[in-house]
């Protein structure tokens, strides 16, 4: 362990120590507020670009295990926490979460008061940020920060994708009903498989994709995945969905509820400081329902820019009263900014996956 210092935008600064991995790392420092679930957080690829603080003040108690992981690998850009566990236990553990952050050279840091740095970060918003090992120098640090890109306009979704389409495989899979042609904009692991398990066989297509690449397989559902960044700055994706409207049922998730938004012709902002963790509260408008919901989301879908006469609020957070879901009047189009897929988080919400099947099977009565 050695000395390391996390430099804000604003110039707050913490100084703590780091793991094995020595170095410099920058991105958007967030806070996740849920207890568990951090091998989900690290490899969920919509942290791609991002600093991630956990407000819980023991993390890896629990070790890290190898069916969690919700990608192959690990996507933030760094790593905070209070105190990192030094003895894990679990029967599934396959090795410790120090371990694996330093087999992957992930920067990280520990012994800084993360309920200080939550509540500025609360109380200023979401900034760029940087960890090092090797420079204390805060007008260095400074200078530095100043050439990070912002989140803001920032594309990370080429980053994450796939490079080539495949077909997702899972185990004990029914027999598939439905064809859907997944858009990998960052997609996880969990939603791959809850759609297999409903019986779906689920081809993954790259973010940029064609609508001709995509309707050559003859799918019976189109769904859009999570994913980072900037959601405006993925003009390619948003245009192949918006040719897709009235062709196919569409089901979006996170920043493909985002996607599918702006393809109906509405718009997006930056939240302050996102929703990020595994405890809040959404009602479901269509079932007077409330359920505690994962998310992970900095950007917000503004229910005002889109048409009354075609677009309708179907969920709404239950803390700050944002849009977190959407449905098209006419078309089959249906999307929500929470996470169903429960991965990390609790599974109030996995019904959702049950209404895109809904829709491909209504869809295909009609053929």
């Amino acid at each position: 362990m050695s000395k390391a210092i996390l430099f804000l935008e604003d110039g707050t600064h913490f100084i703590g120590e780091s793991l094995s991995a020595q170095g410099e790392t920058a991105g958007e420092i967030v806070f996740n507020t849920a207890m568990t679930g951090y091998q989900e957080v690290l490899t969920d690829p919509s942290y791609a670009g991002q600093i991630v603080c956990m407000t819980y003040p023991l993390i890896g108690n629990y070790g890290i295990n190898d069916e969690d992981g919700e990608s192959k690998k690990i996507h933030l850009k760094g790593f905070v926490v209070k105190e990192f566990c030094r003895v894990h236990s679990n029967y599934r553990a396959t090795q410790s979460l120090i371990d694996y952050l330093d087999k992957n050279k992930i920067i990280a840091i520990e012994g800084i008061d993360t309920r200080a740095l939550t509540r500025h970060l609360r109380m200023a918003g979401a900034m760029k940020a940087l960890i090092s090992t090797t420079d204390f120098d805060l007008a260095s640090l400074k200078k530095k920060i100043a050439k990070i890109p912002s989140m803001e306009g920032s594309d990370w979704v080429k980053k994450v994708t796939t490079k080539k389409k495949y077909i997702w495989q899972e185990k004990d899979a029914p027999k598939p009903r439905f064809k859907v042609a997944a858009i990998d904009c960052g997609i996880k692991f969990n939603i791959l498989r809850i759609l297999t398990r409903l019986g779906c066989e689920v081809h993954v297509f790259p973010a940029d994709a064609t609508p001709k690449e995509i309707m050559a397989i003859k799918p019976d559902g189109l769904f859009i995945s999570n994913g980072p960044g900037d959601p405006a700055a993925i003009t390619y994706t948003i245009e192949t969905v918006r040719k897709l409207f009235g062709k196919l049922p569409v089901f979006g998730i996170c920043l493909g509820h985002q996607i599918v938004g702006l393809a109906l012709g509405g718009q997006t902002y930056k939240l302050k400081f996102g929703h990020h963790g595994a405890n809040h509260p959404v009602k479901d408008l269509l079932d007077n329902r409330i359920g505690i919901t994962s998310q992970n989301h900095g950007f917000c879908v503004d229910i005002k820019t889109l048409k009354p006469k075609e677009v309708e609020m179907i969920d709404i957070n239950l803390n700050d009263q944002t849009l977190e879901g959407i449905r098209h009047k006419q078309m089959p189009i249906l999307s929500f900014q929470h996470h169903p897929e429960a991965a990390p988080g609790p599974h109030d919400a996995q019904y959702l996956f049950g209404y895109f099947i809904k829709m491909m099977e209504k869809n295909s009565k009609k053929k």
